[in-house]
């Protein structure tokens, strides 16, 4: 009998709309039927809301790449995070939006990513050197790890910074409270009931701002007095938009450094932790990398990750069984539109799940198996490169993208060198989305000295 890692049990096929409401708000995914890992494209209506799920790649290409100013994201996302990102790249629209990417890819091009190794670097070291042997629920310290990187990467201070520690802390408050959607979002006659309205996230949203405005102001005084460093807070602060010549404000500043700590270490650390989760469940796979890390010392440079070829495909088979983030949602801009023959109206939602599209049936053999060798085949089918969205694709495909392939499978590598992982006679984690995708217990594993 094949081993196969957990995922969520679907609903049944008939289900009445309270309670497919109510399953949503506890977890999208078993919310949903199973025949969505076979469909094409599946359409919901309801009195409030009228969506279309679609997997079959022509179409996410249509949506996402040939013509994706037609089908903008939904405004309706933005209901449930604005009070954290603001007008941040990930929410915004049009010209605003294409203005935020012109000062914000240069950040990420390719020298770049040279240039932020060492933060990388630096964060695995002080989280080996407090990792210790035994048996612990790896997501709070992947969490914290993935934390560390992105504030080394920004502003040039670790975890243990002051500042940074609050906003790490008060960032797991809002985590635990905001799900990856909310049904005011969906159900807009719901969102003046207080029942709906969370304080504590909004109050966590506040706190987290406050302290990152705080560290802005002083980077923006280090840059005017000739002594800032040269991280990502410097680079994006000094950037002119090519077009206008403008820099980002304060207050814009702000709203990118918080999708940059939400998408750098929110994601990173789930990701991290399913990575883990699945080499201590699959020792043959674990094995390999450790045998691949063998060389690491923490003192290597940048050209290290070309050694590291197998780590990355077991990060990147985790990003497709484990999409951190399970959904995105477009909007329908404009009247005619047609899918599949289907008539699908403006203003519907169209949502595109890498969960589900990562796991068809139509697409990928063995779905539901973990398996990092596939992605040694070459070469991989233009439908499948086009069915991998875990960055999501097309304009808007997250800018940090190359980053995280860098970060991810190195840290990976890093921890399975020290460490050997194993799960057996733990609990098995349940996926679960929420903000991301992460397990609905934890995810506990044991860690012995190699």
């Amino acid at each position: 009998m094949i081993d196969l890692p957990p995922k969520p049990h679907s609903r049944p096929e008939k289900y009445s709309f309270l309670k497919y409401l109510k399953a949503f708000r506890q977890d999208i995914l078993s919310a949903q039927p199973n025949h969505l890992y076979r469909a094409w494209m599946a359409e919901f209506r309801t009195l409030f809301f009228h969506s279309f799920l679609i997997n079959q790649p022509a179409l996410i290409q249509l949506v996402l790449q040939q013509r994706p100013d037609d089908f903008p994201k939904s405004s309706r996302i933005a209901t449930g995070l604005y009070s954290l990102l603001g007008d941040s790249v990930f929410l915004t629209t049009g010209s605003t939006w294409q203005r935020q990417r012109r000062i914000v890819n240069p950040a990420f091009e390719g020298g770049r990513l040279k240039q932020a190794f060492p933060a990388i670097q630096a964060a695995g070291d002080a989280f080996l050197a407090e990792l210790s042997p035994g048996t612990v629920d790896v997501e709070p310290l992947a969490s914290k790890l993935a934390a560390d990187v992105i504030f080394r990467t920004l502003f040039s201070v670790p975890i243990e910074d002051k500042t940074a520690s609050k906003v790490f802390d008060a960032f797991r408050t809002y985590q635990r409270q905001q799900p990856v959607a909310n049904l005011p979002a969906l159900v807009p006659a719901l969102r003046w009931l207080p029942f709906w309205q969370n304080r504590r996230v909004k109050r966590s949203a506040l706190e987290i701002r406050g302290l990152i405005t705080h560290l802005t102001h002083i980077r923006q005084d280090q840059i005017a007095a000739g002594r800032a460093p040269q991280d990502l807070a410097t680079r994006l602060l000094s950037t002119q938009d090519p077009e206008t010549g403008t820099r980002l404000s304060l207050s814009e500043m702000v709203d990118q450094v918080m999708i940059f700590f939400l998408a750098g270490h929110e994601t990173s650390a789930a990701a991290l932790s399913w990575a883990l989760y699945l080499l201590a469940r699959y020792p043959q796979f674990q094995d390999q990398v450790a045998q691949e890390a063998a060389h690491l010392t923490g003192s290597e440079d940048f050209a290290a990750m070309r050694n590291l070829p197998f780590t990355r495909d077991v990060f990147r088979e985790t990003l497709r069984l484990y999409p951190p983030v399970p959904m995105m949602v477009r909007e329908v801009k404009q009247r005619g539109e047609v899918f599949r023959g289907r008539r699908v109206p403006k203003n519907s939602l169209i949502i595109i799940s890498p969960w589900y599209v990562q796991r068809q049936n139509r697409i990928w053999e063995r779905p539901d198996e973990f398996d990092p060798m596939r992605w040694q085949e070459m070469p991989i089918a233009d439908c499948q490169r086009q069915a991998f969205l875990p960055f999501s694709s097309g304009p808007r495909i997250c800018p940090g993208a190359g980053f995280a392939m860098i970060e991810g499978p190195y840290l990976l590598a890093r921890i399975v060198q020290k460490y050997r992982l194993s799960c057996r006679d733990l609990p098995v984690p349940q996926p679960l989305a929420h903000l991301t995708l992460r397990a609905r217990s934890g995810i506990y594993l044991r860690f012995d000295p190699r």
